[in-house]
């Protein structure tokens, strides 16, 4: 591989992101020789159908359906992996690196799962392996968490980072709307998919914190350490609350390190209506970082879509062809070098938004606090909403560990004044 006859790219899979890289590598061809100091050449698409319309004018000859015309080539020189899922990107991927090929990738349910083994194999090939594209689609994050940021000691990240649920939550707040309809809206505009659980239930963000963790704190966060919760039981009625309260509700993605381990989180929560996550909207998406040196700082944007997230592929391209051309690949790999703990979640603490169905009687709000107070759970704010003999009561707390709530929540369940918990949803003010 020379200069003179450009980096050679392969790259597996044509689908949407596959597209815009193919289409950005193309259409500004000649900024990115400039910019790297040598061509970028696709020499061959891994497809399963070569006679598919894409809605490209792609040479046919550069289509192929056995991957090994890409990783087998010695004229390919870096592997762009976006065909998703997980066996065979992680197959294909480990086999680019051990053959001296860099990779880039979209794919964040393999970085979160199988990072680890990744930076291994780009390590022992000297190779770059990079991934901005699988956090927050064209919003730069990993290399500022990496390297404009990396004299910090990042104690705190919070972050929207699943643009599907944003939007269904931005309509509710602003429409009204019930999460069924948000939902469907959601659905029916290409934003959620037909089985919508990645999303609604927190998973796709949990996979992403853990990747961002994992940077932020140099520990390796695996997914089963983050705790998830999703938004399939936030309501109207919740959302309306929130807003007389001078609240939002969104799902964040909050990562946290102390003294005593570290905390990762995805769940609703209420954030004041002042913050700077709390008018981020629609399908956009946001990460907000504070640092020990920087201070806060907030990367936003479209953490989704074609041209969005191949822009990031895109970038990542570069940087691997530029490395190539200096012969200085694999520079920064894997920083995870410490070893934290992750805190339980009953060993966290927040406040928290709690609303009931109770009795409309003397001494239900007595018995209620009695039951908060024995579990060392302060009320900070009470509204009560009337209706005949029922009545429903808007509870905020001070913070309180997450343990000691649970128990005050089992013994306010036991109290006949209690109809019922309608919902429990946490608040970050930070």
């Amino acid at each position: 591989m020379t200069a003179k006859n450009g980096i050679g790219i392969g790259l597996l899979g044509m689908g949407t992101v596959g597209r815009g890289v193919y289409r950005i590598l193309n259409d500004n061809k000649g900024d990115i020789e400039q910019k790297i100091g040598a061509p970028i050449v696709i020499k061959k698409i891994l497809v399963r159908d070569v006679s598919k319309d894409r809605g490209l004018e792609i040479n046919s000859n550069l289509l192929t359906t056995n991957v090994s015309d890409i990783l087998s080539d010695p004229e390919i020189d870096i592997v762009v992996e976006v065909i998703g899922g997980i066996n065979s990107a992680l197959e294909y991927a480990l086999e680019a690196l051990e053959k001296g090929k860099s990779v880039v990738t979209a794919n964040k349910d393999m970085i979160a799962l199988h990072g680890k083994e990744l930076f291994e194999a780009a390590k022992a090939g000297k190779r770059d392996l990079f991934f901005e594209a699988s956090v927050a689609g064209g919003i730069p994050i990993i290399r500022p968490l990496k390297e404009c940021l990396a004299a910090n000691r990042v104690t705190q990240l919070i972050g929207i980072i699943n643009g599907t649920t944003n939007y269904m939550l931005t309509r509710m707040n602003e429409e009204g709307l019930g999460f069924a309809q948000a939902l469907e809206e959601a659905q029916s505009l290409g934003y959620a998919e037909a089985d919508p659980s990645a999303d609604v239930e927190g998973y796709d963000a949990a996979r992403k914190l853990a990747i961002l963790a994992s940077i932020a704190f140099n520990t390796r966060v695996s997914l089963d350490q983050v705790y998830v919760e999703g938004v399939t039981q936030v309501t109207a009625e919740d959302i309306t609350h929130a807003a007389n309260l001078n609240y939002v509700i969104k799902l964040l993605g909050i990562a946290r390190d102390s003294r005593n381990g570290i905390e990762v989180r995805v769940h609703p929560a209420l954030l004041p209506k002042t913050h700077p996550l709390a008018s981020v909207k629609d399908v956009f998406n946001a990460i907000f970082v504070t640092g020990d040196a920087v201070g806060d700082v907030m990367f936003y944007g479209r953490g989704a879509g074609e041209l969005p997230t191949a822009s990031a592929v895109a970038a990542d391209v570069m940087k691997a062809a530029r490395n190539l051309l200096h012969t200085c690949t694999g520079m920064i790999g894997c920083t995870c070098f410490a070893d934290k703990t992750v805190k339980s979640m009953g060993l966290t603490s927040t406040k928290y938004y709690i609303r009931l169905g109770v009795a409309d009687k003397p001494g239900v709000l007595a018995s209620i606090a009695y039951v908060f107070g024995k579990n060392d759970v302060s009320l900070a704010s009470v509204v009560q909403h009337s209706s005949g003999e029922a009545a429903e009561l808007i509870l905020i707390t001070h913070e309180v560990l997450e343990k000691n709530l649970q128990e005050a929540l089992k013994g306010i369940k036991e109290l006949p004044v209690v109809n019922e918990i309608s919902n429990v949803i946490r608040v970050e003010e930070h």
